[in-house]
């Protein structure tokens, strides 16, 4: 299983939760300890509200396909960013996941 490395709170007014612009970074503890920090946004159409973990996996391309084998609809095919992939998963129960593989992981 891959590891919990942030996570994403979804709503349609974010601005309730924590003012400033349209995402807003959540620290969830001192830079010197270990901790999982997120952030807060408005939720895109396909998933407007609740919460997503991100999971840092070694190999998007094969999660990915195991999870849609268990049943998991993708929401977002993987995307490509600078150092990273981003695919966004729905599992059977509703609950969001995001993978995320680093590019020094190939």
């Amino acid at each position: 299983m891959g590891r919990v490395v942030g996570f994403e709170i979804n709503s349609q007014e974010p601005e309730k939760a924590a003012p400033n612009g349209d995402y807003w970074p959540v620290t969830t503890g001192q830079k010197s300890k270990v901790g999982i920090n997120g952030g807060i946004s408005k939720g895109q159409s396909d998933y407007p509200h609740g919460t997503r973990i991100q999971m840092e996996v070694d190999a998007i391309d094969e999660v990915i396909e195991q999870a849609t084998s268990n049943g998991a609809t993708i929401l977002r095919e993987k995307m490509e960013f600078d150092d990273l992939y981003l695919a966004y998963l729905v599992d059977l129960t509703g609950i969001g996941i995001g993978l995320i593989q680093h590019k020094n992981n190939k």
